[in-house]
């Protein structure tokens, strides 16, 4: 009996045990799970304190006081500097610890602090709209192959602004400097744009386009502001190509009985007279003008050194005039050929334009006729419609209509 009493004992003891270990196995994986909470808790604890600091620091930047943007004017040698603000005259100033390090120039755009006027911080030039939009991003399509009846002027055209891009080392084994631009002259629709578009496509330089017009602003400085940074951004992405297409709108001469909006239009010439030939040399920045009033332009703007060459596109003469009808006409789906001599001789006088305006007129007479092809006859009526000329009338028997 003492024995089985043991035995019991014994079991009893070890059932205990077993309960024990899997009381002591729970014990543990809820000390595992808590352990993982705690961590998930801690990591969450951090991420809403960097939260919460981030949101204070964008607090206090949303409160500190606005910036005035100026202009340094000067920096003094004790370190402060001359700074002319947006609002009002010049003012000697400190500079901030955070800028000190900074490049500082005269003429930089800097932020001042709106009680003390003290430098906070150095700002990147800005350009205008106007200036930034005058890039040309994508190449047009003109070639010199579209140009017809000026081979010499655009061999001129080219030497003058694709050369000195292209082969620099010849001009300095030669000696000599390249010239800084071209203007191009000549009466309405010759092709001084087209030759200016032909230049874009078979350079890789950038290509800057400006009407003179636009230089032309309302407020006084406006107008010298914008030839200035426009010489600015040809600089910025040198080599480049400047065009300024109706140059006269702008390089009028200058008179001495003026009104206002003439001198200050005076002012915008006096600042590209100064960029085209001033004190800071161009570069690789090539100048291409265009006007069809050079007896309006100034002489300044026209003497050597600012533009070395004046390339003047006349009328297309016949074999100019046959050869821009057959630039027109190589896309066209036209009947039995054409008598190029005898389209020549009747547009006696018509601009490369002219011709362009023939060739899409005899089309749309073809279209208008259910045709998918264009005849002499549509070349002749558009000719009488787009010089000017009286239609030939048709005989036939009957009478026409009578208006009342």
């Amino acid at each position: 009996m003492v024995e089985a009493a043991k035995a019991g004992n014994d079991d009893e003891i070890y059932r205990r045990l077993l309960l024990l270990e899997e009381r002591n196995t729970q014990l543990m994986e809820q000390a595992r799970r808590v352990e993982g909470e705690k961590r998930y808790v801690q990591n969450e604890l951090d991420r809403l304190q960097r939260e919460i600091r981030r949101l204070r620091s964008e607090l206090e930047r949303l409160k500190a006081p606005p910036l005035i943007i100026g202009n340094l004017r000067d920096v003094l040698t004790d370190g402060r500097v001359v700074v002319k603000s947006s609002t009002g005259p010049d003012f000697v100033v400190n500079v901030a610890e955070n800028v000190e390090g900074a490049k500082l120039e005269v003429g930089a755009r800097v932020a001042l602090n709106k009680q003390t006027l003290a430098v906070m911080g150095v700002l990147p030039s800005s350009l205008d709209p106007i200036v930034t939009g005058a890039e040309v991003i994508e190449k047009p399509d003109a070639t010199y192959g579209d140009i017809g009846g000026l081979e010499k002027q655009l061999l001129e055209v080219r030497e003058a602004v694709e050369d000195p891009l292209l082969r620099p080392e010849l001009y300095r084994k030669v000696g000599i400097e390249p010239p800084k631009g071209v203007l191009l002259v000549g009466p309405p629709g010759t092709g001084k744009t087209l030759i200016a578009k032909a230049v874009a496509h078979n350079t890789d330089a950038t290509f800057i386009r400006l009407v003179g017009s636009e230089l032309v602003q309302k407020y006084i400085g406006e107008g010298a502001r914008l030839v200035r940074e426009l010489f600015e951004l040809a600089k910025l992405k040198a080599p480049s190509i400047v065009f300024v297409d109706e140059l006269d709108s702008v390089g009028a001469k200058r008179l001495d009985v003026a009104t206002s909006g003439d001198r200050e239009v005076q002012r915008t010439l006096m600042q590209l007279l100064a960029e085209l030939d001033g004190f800071n040399p161009l570069g690789n920045v090539k100048i291409i003008g265009a006007s069809n009033r050079p007896d309006i332009l100034d002489e300044a703007l026209l003497r050597p050194g600012r533009f070395d060459r004046i390339v003047r596109i006349p009328p297309p003469n016949p074999e100019a005039r046959i050869d821009i009808f057959k630039i027109h006409t190589k896309t066209m789906n036209v009947e039995n050929g054409l008598d190029y001599d005898d389209l020549a001789i009747r547009t006696d006088g018509a601009t490369g334009a002219d011709i362009h305006a023939v060739c899409m007129e005899a089309g749309m007479f073809a279209i208008r006729e259910n045709r998918d092809y264009v005849t002499l006859t549509d070349f002749e009526k558009a000719i009488s419609k787009v010089m000017g000329e009286e239609e030939p009338k048709q005989e036939t028997g009957e009478a026409g209509p009578m208006f009342a």
